[in-house]
């Protein structure tokens, strides 16, 4: 079982906690990961782009010239795709591009991102996160005292809105529960913070 520091706000250590191999310590799949995040990305995805094709764009209902005679090249209609102001060929339409990935899929991929944290030591358990107030400058000298990276992302078991307040205005740090965590989030961070209870839950709902 993989061992890691436990710190407090100070980032003190102040013990060490022992992780389930079958979740924080398997080998990482980097294929299942690349098939959720890819996942992910495309159901993020509006799908409400939107071009006119030749039949609705306005006008071009007639022949701009006769077929034969002119000497210029034969036309059927002013609104055809190579015209100034003509339909788009192939234009794109709304649509949806959201697809399912395995349940087994996406919990292999969950395992691996939680071990490649673990293994590239970008895991950083806390004790607790607690705080009286909303406050950015406690929440900024708390992610100091623990030596996160540029981007953070803080996991907690429980919501807690001091907490979420103070780190709403830090750039690149985000709050997430245990039941909202993904891969995506977890990979796109350097610093992946989790409280002691977190990881307990994470244990729990993943075993």
């Amino acid at each position: 079982m993989p061992k890691v520091n436990v710190y407090n706000m100070l980032g003190e250590q102040v013990g060490e906690i022992e992780l389930k191999d079958n979740i924080f310590g398997i080998e990482v799949n980097e294929h299942v990961l690349y098939e959720v995040v890819k996942n992910q990305l495309a159901n993020r995805r509006q799908g409400t782009q939107s071009a006119k094709t030749r039949a609705e764009v306005r006008g071009g209902g007639r022949k701009p010239w006769r077929q034969k005679g002119t000497g210029r090249a034969r036309q059927g209609s002013i609104r055809a795709p190579h015209w100034v102001g003509g339909g788009v060929a192939f234009a794109p339409k709304p649509r949806d591009y959201s697809y399912k990935v395995p349940k087994k899929v996406k919990r292999l991929a969950m395992k691996s991102a939680l071990s490649s944290k673990v293994l590239n030591d970008e895991i950083i358990v806390l004790e607790e996160l607690k705080l009286e107030e909303p406050k950015t400058k406690e929440m900024v000298k708390i992610l100091a005292n623990v030596k996160a990276g540029k981007k953070v992302l803080i996991v907690m078991d429980e919501k807690n809105i001091n907490v979420i307040k103070s780190a709403k205005n830090i750039p690149n740090v985000q709050t997430a529960l245990v039941n909202t965590l993904n891969v995506y989030d977890i990979l796109k961070f350097d610093s992946f913070i989790i409280t002691k209870d977190a990881v307990r839950k994470v244990e729990e709902v993943f075993a």
